[in-house]
């Protein structure tokens, strides 16, 4: 069984950072890919990025494009996302990944196959 520990959510301020975790485990596994997500109640779960782990490779929606950064630790089998000038329509809960082994590039919610429980972010004064 895989599992998807987030960590790393919080309340900031608009223009704040913030730096999610997640930490996948599970036996024998060893991701090949690990993504983030999020979701604001009443949208649908909103792509992010996409993470390779080897070779290193990386994809990002355009609505963070620029301000979101990933790094990986590759021996912990660890996502993180490096948040800054967070903005209030970044608040939402957001989610690990991991998608189904050579799914579309980037995936989409369908190419999921484990979540883990999610993390708020709530941007707001």
């Amino acid at each position: 069984q895989v599992q998807l520990v987030e960590s790393g959510g919080g309340l900031v301020q608009p223009g704040g950072s913030l730096r999610l975790s997640c930490a996948a485990s599970g036996r024998s596994f060893s991701p090949f890919r690990l993504a983030w997500f999020r979701q604001v109640p009443g949208k649908e779960r909103e792509f992010l990025v996409v993470a390779q782990m080897d070779p290193h490779l990386s994809d990002f929606a355009d609505s963070i494009r620029g301000r979101f950064t990933i790094s990986i630790d590759s021996a912990k089998n660890t996502l993180y996302l490096e948040m800054k000038g967070l903005k209030p329509e970044d608040t939402a809960v957001y989610y690990c990944a991991v998608p189904k082994y050579r799914s579309a590039w980037p995936p989409s919610r369908g190419d999921v196959n484990f979540w883990g429980q999610g993390t708020q972010v709530t941007v707001s004064s």
